[in-house]
């Protein structure tokens, strides 16, 4: 008789872990890169989950999704992504979802209009208004992954604002039911980011003229937006290494002392960066564009803006 009920017992508990696994996984809302994580956990905090696909120390321009990532993409709430000039990982799996769970930053109205254009040197910074030639026209083929436009847009707080308002839209049509959150968590995150602006402006004024080079050209909105003074960057893609020409056109602004700063970057510290600032007094720092070490909480994203601003203001005043 025992054995009779514990063969009921085990078939019980067979049935209810294959039941378990059958379910679908839990959803949340997941983020390409934890800058955006940072935006929409301010805005989803309370609500649900926000999961990260990049893990510390990839980089967003040559990610390869393992099959757990495709998974979670699929269950998924919402995915936030720039786009697939940044993550091009995702146009596929992103193509499969149903509009109401994708969103695209860079396909955003509002972001559209203060998109920068990329550029391969320095003298193509010219952060206007795109003109009707593409630059892709007589660059070679360096920067595909940025295409037209630079793509780093979590660092302009102005975009970050807008992303935070359409992640709290598309939430608010998934969850209508947590709308007096949802609208609270923005507020309070606009009022955050307000705060956080004016702070760094004024930390940033003392440095505007302050020449330096960045390792990749990652930088611009943060740049524009605090009136910053770049001399250039070493490279547009961070996995090519820049050429002889242009660390040859580096090493000389140092020499001239055009330049305080050469700031590598968490994930790549090459060995260019000791090269052509040996002898020279420039000093060296780090900037890190995706906030690694930044945990995810409602007030990442000032906290990752915050950290920027004192990489630069350090090293620019030679702290």
């Amino acid at each position: 008789m025992l054995h009779n009920k514990q063969r009921l017992f085990f078939s019980l508990s067979a049935t209810a872990v294959l039941a378990a696994l059958a379910l679908p996984a839990h959803s949340a809302v997941v983020a390409s890169i934890k800058p955006l994580g940072f935006i929409a956990a301010a805005i989803s905090e309370g609500i649900t989950p926000v999961e990260v696909l990049l893990p510390d120390g990839a980089s967003e321009h040559d990610y390869a999704l393992r099959p757990s990532d495709v998974k979670r993409i699929k269950n998924a709430d919402l995915v936030i992504w720039v786009g697939p000039e940044m993550e091009a990982f995702l146009t596929k799996p992103a193509a499969a979802l149903p509009a109401s769970r994708n969103l695209e930053i860079a396909a955003l109205p509002a972001v559209k209009s203060q998109l920068i254009r990329g550029g391969e040197d320095e003298d193509e910074h010219e952060e206007g208004h795109a003109s009707d030639k593409s630059e892709d026209q007589d660059s070679s083929h360096t920067h595909h992954h940025h295409g037209e436009y630079n793509m780093h847009l979590w660092m302009s707080p102005k975009i970050a604002q807008e992303s935070a308002v359409a992640i709290h839209g598309k939430l608010l049509e998934l969850m209508p039911e947590s709308k007096a959150k949802l609208d609270a968590n923005l507020q309070q995150f606009e009022a955050a980011l307000a705060e956080t602006d004016k702070h760094i402006g004024a930390q940033l004024a003392p440095v505007r003229n302050k020449g330096y080079f960045v390792f990749h050209d990652a930088y611009s909105y943060f740049e524009k937006h605090y009136g910053l003074s770049p001399a250039g960057h070493f490279t547009v893609n961070p996995e090519i290494q820049p050429g002889a020409q242009r660390l040859h056109q580096i090493r000389t602004q140092l020499v001239e002392q055009k330049a305080v700063c050469v700031f590598a970057e968490p994930q790549f510290r090459p060995a260019v960066i000791d090269a052509v600032s040996r002898g020279t007094s420039v000093r060296k720092g780090t900037l890190d564009p995706l906030g690694m070490g930044i945990s995810l909480t409602k007030d990442s994203y000032v906290k990752f803006l915050s950290q920027l601003s004192s990489q630069y203001a350090s090293c620019l005043n030679g702290a």
